[in-house]
């Protein structure tokens, strides 16, 4: 049923999602429908060094930002006075900023444009697991670790291997936060930022300053948090007066419009799916892009070891939220497929046909296979534990390193098709597990709904779906992400009165992927036993 207040808007009015993930910016313009009007991407940087090492420039990024806000308008071809509201999404970064928001260097390059550590760069392992041993209170909102992955054992570092950056920083944001800032000069952060990445206890509505103290990072509670942040507001909160003067002639809009706080990119997913059928707490959001993100929403806190969270109106208000996922997913099968031989030929055909190397490669197994969920058999004898950067979920453990069992001596196309089966059903097998371990907990769910750029061919799906064992759901949106930004961008308009009511309105199904039966869905759990064997045995044997 639509809102009343909404049946006598305006068909004029636009929104604008913006997405910042690790390789790209883009932005998206909806109208009050949910309907995507027009598309805009920009490339960003990621400097890559030692292995661990991922840094970006915050310069770069809002500027990339401003530039497909830009276009965007450009290509919809819509007036810049119905554009009602702007929302942000980003990857979980930190971004580093000295006095009067200049960018300081946060590594041995020494280049101050260079001024973010990326979500993935794991330079602060030791920092996390000497966290870990302390075992602060905190951490049973983490899933029970805090993984390197995430802000503080970031700062954490900084402050004992680069000590001149930290004592300068004036800020540090997640990048959501950083782009709000830039966007409207309010400080606040979101709910969903401080609390799924820096041990906000939104709950509490409060900081806990004896973690911080008791892990090395006294100095940010001695000063009343003001670096990371003393104002915590939730996603889709207007900030500031909206578009500054300043970002507003950048991007080409018009200064005062609304403005949301923002989320993390994968939680814009979520907003962005989970609203299907009214029932958020049924579905659980699978954004699987470089990495993936599993997100579940519950009435009730549920403490899963290896999980963070639970997390308090992190994603949906007024719900906890339970997210796992994978540290390399689309990056995992990009990794797998560039080990074999027959890789260097395909990427020549792939380029020939203008379509990327996964796809060309999903396209022929689904004609090989015929029906798609046969397209496990063309990886018979050949298993995958694809944890190529460790294992976000459920063990959350970052030495884990990935297994391949069953290769032979085939160099051509057709076993790299295999191989690229076999490592998609590793990425569901994943994903199975993290759902059973959340459900002996008590979080259930009954679908899985997809989205993100490397869940969007119908074999994926399918084999996710067969592989985890639950439907998997694909929505009407295509760009689910940007929506969920966008209807932030809404609630902040005046759209909506709040998200959940803006998720209902424009989230909706396009087509279900259900799982494998009978022979097919024997084949998939006598994998997924081999699966969990493989698993245990690298953790044996990684430190041999």
């Amino acid at each position: 049923m639509i809102d009343a207040a909404n049946t006598t808007a305006p068909a004029s009015r636009y929104l604008i999602g913006v997405d910042v993930g690790t390789g790209s910016a883009r932005a998206g313009l909806f109208d009050l429908a949910g309907r995507l009007l027009a598309v805009a991407k920009r490339d960003i940087s990621l400097f890559r060094e030692a292995g661990t090492i991922a840094e970006q420039s915050s310069t770069e990024i809002w500027d990339a930002v401003c530039t497909v806000i830009r276009e965007v308008v450009m290509a919809a071809g819509v007036d810049t006075t119905a554009i009602i509201g702007l929302g942000f999404d980003a990857t979980c970064s930190l971004v580093v900023l000295g006095g009067g928001g200049r960018p300081l260097a946060v590594g041995s390059s020494e280049d101050p444009n260079r001024d973010i550590i990326v979500w993935m760069d794991h330079r602060a392992v030791a920092q996390a697991e000497r966290i870990n041993d302390m075992g602060h209170d905190v951490l049973r909102y983490v899933g029970g670790r805090i993984s390197p992955e995430m802000e503080t054992p970031k700062i954490l570092w900084l402050k004992e291997n680069r000590l001149e950056t930290f004592d300068a920083a004036w800020q540090f944001f997640d990048l959501a936060d950083f782009l709000t800032w830039k966007a409207t000069g309010d400080l606040a952060r979101s709910t969903c930022t401080v609390t799924c990445k820096w041990t906000y206890l939104a709950h509490e509505q409060r900081w806990d300053p004896t973690y911080f103290q008791e892990i090395g990072l006294g100095s940010l509670a001695d000063e009343g948090f003001a670096r990371i942040g003393t104002r915590i507001v939730e996603p889709g909160t207007p900030l500031g007066q909206g578009l500054t003067a300043e970002a507003a002639k950048a991007m080409g809009l018009q200064s005062g419009t609304a403005v949301a706080a923002g989320m993390i990119d994968a939680h814009a997913g979520g907003i962005g799916t989970v609203g299907i059928g009214g029932r958020p707490g049924a579905n659980l959001a699978y954004v699987f892009g470089t990495s993936s993100c599993t997100m579940t929403s519950t009435a009730e806190p549920v403490f899963v070891p290896g999980v963070w969270g639970p997390y308090y109106s992190a994603m949906v208000p007024g719900m906890w939220l339970n997210e796992g996922g994978q540290s390399a997913a689309g990056a995992a099968i990009d990794q797998l497929l560039a080990f074999h031989p027959a890789a260097v030929e395909a990427h020549g055909l792939a380029e020939q046909r203008h379509v990327p190397l996964p796809v060309l490669i999903a396209n022929a197994a689904a004609e090989k296979a015929g029906a798609m969920s046969e397209a496990v058999r063309l990886a018979a004898g050949l298993h995958v534990v694809p944890e190529f950067l460790g294992n976000r979920a459920p063990f959350a453990d970052p030495h884990a390193r990935a297994v391949i069992a069953g290769l032979g001596m085939k160099r051509d196309f057709d076993s790299l098709v295999a191989l690229y089966v076999a490592g998609l059903c590793g990425i569901g097998y994943g994903l199975r597990q993290i759902i059973e371990t959340q459900a002996q907990a008590g979080a259930h769910i009954e679908s899985v709904v997809i989205s993100g750029g490397a869940g969007q061919h119908e074999l994926v799906r399918q084999i996710l779906a067969d592989a985890c064992g639950a439907p998997v759901v694909g929505t009407v949106s295509e760009e689910p992400v940007l929506l969920g930004s966008a209807i932030l961008g809404a609630v902040a308009g005046g759209a909506f009165p709040d998200v959940v009511s803006a998720m209902k309105r424009l989230c909706s199904p396009a087509h279900v992927y259900r799982p494998a039966v009978g022979a097919l869905a024997e084949i998939h759990a006598k994998r997924y036993s081999a699966f969990a064997a493989l698993q245990k045995l690298a953790r044996e044997l990684k430190d041999s």
